[in-house]
């Protein structure tokens, strides 16, 4: 009884690679949608995000290029 469990269990899963995508090309626009972002106001945190680097990278915390004030 167990080896019957455990061949049906993986059966389950090897047949669980062959899944196609659930997201077709043609449905990709719609999760590019600016509604689908986690952000309230996506150009306000893009400015939040480079006065950040420009800040921390004068320090050398973050791995990017740059650095200055963040007075820009």
């Amino acid at each position: 009884m167990k080896h019957l469990l455990l061949g049906m269990a993986v059966v389950l899963i090897i047949s669980g690679c062959g899944i196609e995508p659930w997201v077709k090309p043609y449905e990709r626009a719609n999760l590019a949608d600016p509604i689908m972002s986690f952000d309230r106001d996506p150009s306000a945190t893009s400015y939040i995000n480079h006065v950040h680097e420009s800040r921390e990278l004068s320090r050398g915390a973050e791995s990017g290029q740059g650095g200055g004030c963040g007075c820009n």
